[in-house]
């Protein structure tokens, strides 16, 4: 399993590659494992320690408490 440092990485590196745009948490996860689905919470988990923003629909959500799809971007604020 990859460690929160490994996520991180990938999640920030994803973020700065869409500066502007969004993108779903499971690229972070694919990039890491090819059993990629249970690395999903800690993805999560990750990118909000990290101030990713989350949303759904269009919907700022919390990351952790989210049920279904959710896209990351860098925070604009």
């Amino acid at each position: 399993m990859a460690d929160d440092a490994l996520i991180a990485e990938a999640l920030l590196r994803l973020a700065a590659e869409r500066a502007g745009k969004t993108f779903c948490p499971s690229e972070a996860a694919r990039a890491l494992a090819c059993d990629w689905r249970p690395l999903m919470l800690d993805v999560r988990r990750v990118a909000a320690d990290l101030g990713l923003r989350a949303t759904q629909r269009g919907v700022v959500v919390n990351p952790l408490t989210a049920r279904g799809p959710i896209r990351l971007s860098q925070d604009p604020g």
